[in-house]
């Protein structure tokens, strides 16, 4: 595989625009046999993923935390276990994955169990065991980077000086970015967000995965944190690594909540790259756990992994990536400002453009008034992308325009999220 490199706001493979598309499988090495991650990986790959994110250590029988999901007994202080890892990491080569990996989970160092004692012995095993190049290095885990902030700045640091040629990212707590610590750190290549499985009114819930009441937290709206990360003198990509999950239910904790469903993936995958990220992570309740019949399971999942490879919502986040690869997207960037009759929240229209091309978002359908001024001049061929099933029907071809007023059809389905692509002809 190529060398993946940062330039200005994206990544790039052998210089070439990298569009992450990841999917998320926390418990893929303490789960699956091998025979099952192949599966698993095939499955992936034909979907259009590119980047997996998985954990090498998520516990160990010594070590309890607040936050384990069911897991096997995996002894991972035995050769045994590694040489399966690196099994499976070569694996996903041959099918031109890269695997993001987690050295642990972030609980490890929060309550104490990687410290300054050992965290360099650690990164000193990893980089001499792993040849592989296809493997990210992503820090932190579904942790704040302050609860322990210099064990993971030493973990990068050594990472970076024994491992330069791989890139290093940092995956926080729910509802913050990895922007908020460690932005100026030179080991971090990228930034990380999680926009979290809360709705709007379930910021707060007085539950241990709450943030600090003082910091930004934007729940749905995940293009904020996409506007906070570039909001940084040192601008570095970024990517919502972890949104609200497929088949999970609203606030993680109550399972009388509803579910988040194939379009509120949608949604946190539009909302964000059409604001600038580098790419998006999908996550399935079933898949992150790789959940069983005789399993406890966690946050209301309600499906096998297995079943859980053939979701809606996992299979449609490859129409957001074959569209972004169409495009000069690496040239594009946010422009809210087209929007004439722009609204809040949900209600928001993302818009991303380029040179000779135009692409709006609307989650609910709205009519999208949109400033064509600066187009004016060019033949822009106008399109509906249905991103249910990648449709794309021929509206008209607008030139000489200021402004015009798009207003999709409403589907039959629950969900009335639509795609508006302009592109010049």
């Amino acid at each position: 595989m190529n060398k993946l490199t940062v330039k200005d706001n994206y990544l790039y493979e052998n210089n070439k625009p990298f569009f992450w598309l990841g999917d998320t499988a926390w418990l893929l090495f303490d789960k699956l046999n091998k025979n099952e991650a192949k599966i698993y990986l095939r499955n992936r790959k034909s979907l259009g993923y590119n980047v997996i994110q998985a954990v090498l250590v998520y516990a160990i029988p010594e070590f309890e935390t607040q936050d384990r999901m069911p897991h096997s007994d995996n002894n991972v202080h035995k050769l045994e276990y590694w040489n399966y890892v690196k099994e499976i990491v070569e694996y996903a080569k041959s099918l031109e994955i890269y695997m993001a990996l987690l050295p642990t989970w972030g609980s490890f160092a929060k309550l104490g169990y990687l410290n300054n004692d050992n965290v360099i012995k650690y990164v000193k095993f990893l980089t001499s065991f792993f040849n592989s190049d296809n493997i990210i290095w992503v820090l932190g885990g579904d942790v704040r980077g302050d609860a322990c902030y210099d064990v993971f700045n030493t973990f990068g640091n050594e990472l970076k000086k024994l491992d330069p040629n791989r890139l290093v990212t940092f995956h926080p707590f729910g509802r913050t970015g990895s922007y908020l610590w460690f932005n100026e750190q030179n080991w971090l290549d990228f930034n990380m967000f999680q926009s979290g499985h809360r709705r709007y009114d379930q910021l707060v819930t007085k539950r241990w995965d709450d943030n600090d009441p003082n910091e930004d937290t934007f729940g749905e709206s995940s293009y904020k944190y996409v506007i906070k990360n570039f909001s940084y003198n040192i601008k570095k990509p970024c990517l919502d690594a972890e949104p609200s999950y497929e088949g999970v239910v609203q606030g993680l904790h109550d399972p009388h909540e509803p579910y988040w469903e194939a379009c509120h993936v949608r949604r946190y995958a539009y909302f964000s790259v059409f604001e600038g990220a580098c790419g998006f992570t999908y996550g399935n309740n079933a898949i992150i756990q790789f959940y069983i019949p005789g399993d406890k399971g966690s946050y209301g999942v309600r499906e096998t992994w297995q079943e859980g490879l053939h979701s809606p919502g996992g299979s449609q986040m490859q129409y957001l990536k074959e569209l972004m690869e169409s495009i000069d997207f690496v040239n594009g960037s946010a422009h809210t400002e087209y929007i004439l009759n722009q609204k809040e929240r949900c209600h928001r229209i993302s818009c991303f453009a380029g040179e000779n091309y135009i692409l709006c978002y609307t989650f609910y359908g709205d009519l999208i008034e949109l400033d064509l001024s600066k187009y004016k001049n060019k033949k822009m061929a106008a399109y509906w992308i249905n991103p249910e099933n990648n449709s794309r029907s021929y509206i008209d071809t607008f030139e000489g325009y200021d402004s015009y007023k798009f207003r999709p059809t409403r589907k039959r389905e629950l969900s009335n999220d639509w795609v508006l692509m302009l592109i010049e002809e």
